[in-house]
């Protein structure tokens, strides 16, 4: 299997925890998401989508990291990302999908490019726009998670799940980008959680092949 990948992207980066879950090697391919020619060649040569990460086995190309993560899971059910029960799984994947659908999006690349070169804003305003839906979305996701009777040392019980490989990398960049976080202690704790799980620790953007 390939894995194309950023190695600060936090979609690829959720993709990389979730093939450490399950215990599934893949070769990575690097495409550079700042650098002007790497993504516009891959975007022709590779995926028409033109986003990471995408994964290539003898399925051919999978694209999205909540689709990725879903294959993974039906095509390798052990150890799973998904809890039993109809309920249990909606909400994990209502987790995970906060995240992917709901912050995310706002707080992409390519909005905070648009935002600061199509549209004008300098630099302050484009981080004061991360920050806000960052935080926002933070603050929905938490007392989401707090509320729901269903989190454990994770977001559902006490085992790692598609929702925790979401929750991850967006408090990296979060951190990354000073957002203010005290406010989420559910979510911290549970990052702290899986800080100490190997399948987290090697999924880190420091220590991929290309990382700067």
């Amino acid at each position: 299997m390939k894995l194309y990948s950023y190695f600060r992207s936090s979609a690829a980066y959720r993709v990389r925890i979730a093939l450490n879950l399950k215990g599934i090697a893949a070769e990575q391919q690097a495409v550079h998401l700042v650098k002007p020619d790497p993504l516009p060649a891959f975007r022709r040569d590779v995926s028409p989508q033109g986003l990471i990460p995408a994964i290539e086995d003898q399925d051919g190309l999978i694209v999205q990291s909540v689709a990725i993560m879903e294959y993974l899971e039906e095509r390798q059910p052990d150890p799973p990302l998904l809890p039993q029960g109809l309920a249990e799984r909606a909400y994990v994947r209502a987790a995970a999908l906060l995240v992917a659908c709901d912050i995310h999006p706002l707080a992409n690349l390519r909005v905070l490019r648009y935002l600061k070169h199509e549209l004008g804003h300098d630099q302050d305003e484009v981080d004061t726009w991360y920050r806000h839906w960052v935080e926002d979305g933070l603050g929905r996701l938490e007392a989401f998670v707090a509320g729901s009777g269903r989190s454990g040392r994770f977001v559902h019980g006490d085992a790692p799940s598609m929702a925790d490989c979401c929750l991850v990398p967006q408090l990296f960049n979060a951190r990354r980008l000073n957002c203010a976080i005290d406010a989420f202690p559910t979510l911290l704790a549970i990052d702290a959680e899986c800080a100490g799980l190997e399948a987290f620790r090697q999924a880190h953007p420091s220590v991929q092949p290309d990382a700067e």
